[in-house]
């Protein structure tokens, strides 16, 4: 709807109810989840059964919390590693990706650029395969041939981290660009006539001006690492992540601990977007 448009009362009614139907569907699942974390029963599902905290703290059997779960915690804590890891390395690679791609001409930079992309467009679970018969290929042939057994081609910790980063550094490469083009280069050149070296300017100047974007994107690779599932199964070892422990538990059979992992999730992704917010606000 244009609003410099004139509209009728039954368009705008319309259009209001929309509106209020598109947001009621997104929030309803959640709100269907986060309700049941709190259902004293064994099952996430009516009757309602009354208001409980067991789910969260509850430490006898069979409702154990999420606090005293150690599966879970430890579940948590890989996705959290592996989350700080990957964010680390999408920004670094993301930013250099971002000077290469804004700065410099070169030959085959558009077909670079499209294999750069291409991460994005491929499905998460056939990356995950590809990364998984490349690597064991690799470690396979090192075997046969050296007789080397190179635990860090085999699935586990490594891999997932290779594989979610190979398709979220793309995502920070164009977060961090997108506010490299707003960048002036006169600011840089400033820094420069004043005595500053290439690398003194853009640790100054231009890192500064980029960290919103790169707070951004740090934030944004976090959040996806973190929930990231079809290309970590594929890659996956002994150690597993929340996702992938949470599918597991799913098998056996649903329960309000789920829901209650689930809801956590929710509350700490929300909090991380409001700091990510206020941090570019300010």
């Amino acid at each position: 709807m244009i609003p410099t448009i004139p509209q009728s009362r039954l368009i705008r009614a319309t259009y209001g109810a929309y509106v209020a139907l598109f947001f009621i569907y997104l929030a309803l699942p959640l709100a269907v989840v986060a309700i049941f974390a709190f259902n004293d029963s064994q099952f996430p599902s009516l009757p309602w059964e009354g208001f409980t905290w067991d789910w969260f703290f509850g430490d006898e059997r069979p409702k154990i919390g999420v606090f005293h779960e150690r599966p879970i915690l430890r579940a948590i804590g890989t996705s959290a590693f592996v989350g700080l890891c990957v964010s680390l390395l999408s920004v670094a690679v993301g930013t250099s990706n971002a000077f290469l791609f804004n700065r410099y001409d070169f030959r085959g930079k558009g077909v670079f650029y499209v294999l750069m992309l291409l991460p994005l467009v491929i499905p998460g679970i056939v990356l995950g395969i590809s990364i998984l018969v490349f690597s064991s290929t690799v470690a396979n042939a090192a075997w046969n041939v050296m007789d080397w057994d190179i635990m860090a081609l085999r699935p586990g910790l490594l891999l997932v981290i290779l594989g979610q980063f190979s398709f979220i550094t793309t995502i920070s490469t164009l977060v961090i660009a997108t506010r490299l083009q707003k960048f002036d280069r006169s600011l840089e050149e400033a820094a420069l006539n004043l005595g500053a070296g290439q690398l003194t300017a853009v640790r100054t100047v231009t890192i500064p001006f980029l960290m919103p974007a790169l707070i951004g994107a740090f934030v944004v690779a976090f959040l996806m690492s973190f929930e990231n599932f079809n290309t970590t199964l594929m890659l996956v070892g002994s150690d597993a992540p929340l996702t992938i422990a949470m599918f597991d538990r799913l098998k056996e059979g649903s329960t309000p601990l789920l829901n209650a992992v689930s809801l956590l999730l929710m509350v700490g992704s929300s909090l991380l977007a409001l700091v990510m917010i206020a941090f570019q606000r300010k």
